[in-house]
């Protein structure tokens, strides 16, 4: 009997830590530009991403420079932003736009990019002197 009851003990214990951790885990969670910059090869899969769309590719329309959120709260005109190549097909994205991006990093001849499977603008920020 004493066995019994501490087996029902220990199993309610694990099931209440359990549904605490899987309360705590938030998969809608994305990456600032900053986490990925860094180093883009390390990551495999699909990621969520959050940033601001700096620049457009010269050369490939399809292709956008896009920042950290962080960056925003830079006020000085020579601040160096790190941006993250980002490859959008359909979107029509401004600069300014704050998105949210989800997609995989993929290799190219250059460099790694951002291949946007979904972007969804959340808002615009006005970038002065881009």
């Amino acid at each position: 009997m004493m066995n019994l009851s501490r087996l029902k003990t220990i199993c309610v214990v694990f099931l209440i830590a359990f549904l605490m951790v899987a309360a705590g885990c938030n998969n809608d969670a994305a990456y600032q530009i900053n986490d990925v910059a860094s180093d883009p090869g390390a990551y495999s899969g699909v990621l969520k991403l959050e940033g601001v769309v700096y620049a457009f590719s010269k050369d490939d329309p399809s292709i956008v420079g896009v920042m950290d959120k962080k960056e925003l709260q830079c006020k000085t005109p020579n601040c160096k932003k790190v941006l993250l190549a980002m490859r959008t097909t359909g979107s029509k994205l401004a600069v300014g736009d704050e998105v949210k991006v989800s997609g995989s990093i993929v290799k190219e001849d250059w460099g790694y990019l951002l291949k946007a499977a979904q972007v969804q603008v959340v808002g615009n920020h006005k970038l002065g002197g881009v």
